[in-house]
């Protein structure tokens, strides 16, 4: 009988001591290395593109607008043709005139009336918003 009490202490007392392994404090307490700050570095490889071509001396370095031109055509794919109803909507438009937005901000410019509520929002003081009122009326 004596002998069953000390195989279960000794089975207790080493079953106690494997799992103090696994916690961080007690008998085995260590500094362990954090598993998700380790990573592998890939090796650098330089893949081929065949588009680009080593500089030639004396020749000016590209221009930004080139990359630019080309990050949007990438994206959106390049100039696209004209459907006829874009067309057709563009020649009715006609040309703008070049000091088209100075005469719309002149005050001598003659506007199409847009009713009382756009003519109060525009008549309105700047400012940023805090003492702001609405009242909704009618005419």
């Amino acid at each position: 009988m004596r002998m069953k009490k000390t195989g279960a202490l000794v089975l207790v007392a080493t079953g106690a001591v494997m799992l103090s392994a696994c916690g961080s404090t007690g008998l085995f307490n260590r500094t362990r290395p954090d598993e998700f700050a380790v990573q592998r570095q890939t090796p650098l490889v330089v893949p081929p593109d065949f588009s680009l071509s080593p500089p030639k001396e004396g020749q000016p370095r590209p221009t930004d607008d080139s990359l630019q031109q080309q990050t949007l055509d990438a994206l959106f794919g390049g100039p696209q043709a004209r459907s006829d109803v874009e067309k057709s909507a563009l020649n009715l438009a006609g040309t703008a005139d070049p000091a088209i937005r100075s005469t719309v901000g002149d005050p001598k410019t003659y506007t199409v009336s847009k009713g009382q509520v756009t003519r109060a929002i525009l008549a309105a003081p700047e400012g940023d918003g805090r003492d702001a009122q609405t009242a909704v009326g009618g005419a």
